[in-house]
């Protein structure tokens, strides 16, 4: 984006090595955090070098690069907790390879949970025109209504209300709320929890001044008659709310990681190791990862 300065946390080698591959020019500046921020000029990449402990080929997995991904990781977060930088944004990373190396990782979001010493945190994905936020992420389906309580939604909607405002400027958002059920329950005929726990939590919230709706059946709340007229939705469960966003918008969406006393923004897909090196990737999502990161980054520094 024009009047931005984008930093990458790497090994330089590793960089220029691909480039290379992929016949793009490329010049790597390294980031100095004293100077004035300045925007990066046609082919250059400011760098924060991080050695890798072997060398990495495209598309093979590296047990011993293990620790050499959360390096980066840790070092590009302490440089946004400082406020060096604005926001992070993180592209996939393999999750077993860093297992493998003796490492205890569940991915990205649980670790900046844990380094920003934060308890909860909220995955939303985001496209153009739609934003869906999730109560519970990768947990089996089976598992999930005893998962929601009146203080875990509580505490969601909190958060994603607050990062709405402060990091998205929107000034009172409008969120819709699926039901768990089929038909949210269709009064307590298909399920209880939208009466003994949503409707509770929404009730008491809208006397707080939060302008929530629902909770509505996910098969009706996903049309134009809702969704023109709101900032976000939010899902029960992983599959209720991500197929109709990546449907709109796979391949352009990103994902965003509130309630972190940082920015956090990542892409919506996984590492494609069989893709690695042939010039072949969608670029799009880690376009808008970018794009939402400086973004929000403007808004918050306004709040």
């Amino acid at each position: 984006p024009a009047n931005t300065q984008c930093v990458a946390v790497a090994d330089p080698n590793l960089l220029q090595e691909r480039a290379a591959v992929l016949s793009k020019p490329l010049t790597l500046t390294e980031f100095n955090p004293a100077e004035l921020a300045k925007p990066n000029a046609p082919g250059e990449l400011f760098i924060v070098p991080v050695t890798l402990a072997e060398k990495a080929i495209a598309g093979e997995l590296s047990v011993a690069n293990g620790k050499y991904v959360l390096e980066t990781l840790r070092t590009a977060s302490d440089l946004v907790l400082d406020k060096t930088l604005d926001a992070l944004v993180t592209g996939p990373v393999h999750k077993g390879i860093i297992n493998d190396a003796g490492i205890s990782f569940t991915g990205h979001t649980e670790f900046l949970a844990d380094y920003c010493n934060q308890k909860l945190t909220v995955m939303m994905l985001a496209t153009e025109g739609l934003r869906v936020a999730l109560v519970t992420t990768h947990l089996p389906l089976s598992q999930v209504p005893a998962a929601i309580t009146q203080s875990l939604l509580t505490d969601i909607l909190t958060i994603l209300h607050n990062d709405l405002v402060t990091k998205f400027g929107i000034e009172n958002p409008t969120i819709l709320v699926c039901g768990l059920n089929p038909h949210a329950g269709e009064s307590g005929h298909l399920g209880r929890e939208e009466i003994e726990i949503i409707e509770p939590v929404l009730q008491k919230m809208q006397i707080e001044g939060l302008d929530l709706i629902g909770p509505l059946p996910a098969d009706t709340l996903f049309t134009a008659k809702y969704l023109d007229h709101a900032d976000a939705v939010l899902a029960m469960y992983h599959d209720q709310g991500l197929p109709v966003l990546k449907f709109k918008g796979f391949g352009d969406s990103c994902n965003i990681t509130l309630g972190l006393p940082i920015i956090r923004t990542s892409v919506d897909h996984g590492t494609a190791t069989d893709l690695a090196g042939k010039g072949l990737a969608n670029t799009g999502s880690l376009f808008n990862a970018i794009n939402t990161a400086v973004t929000m980054a403007s808004h918050w520094k306004k709040s």
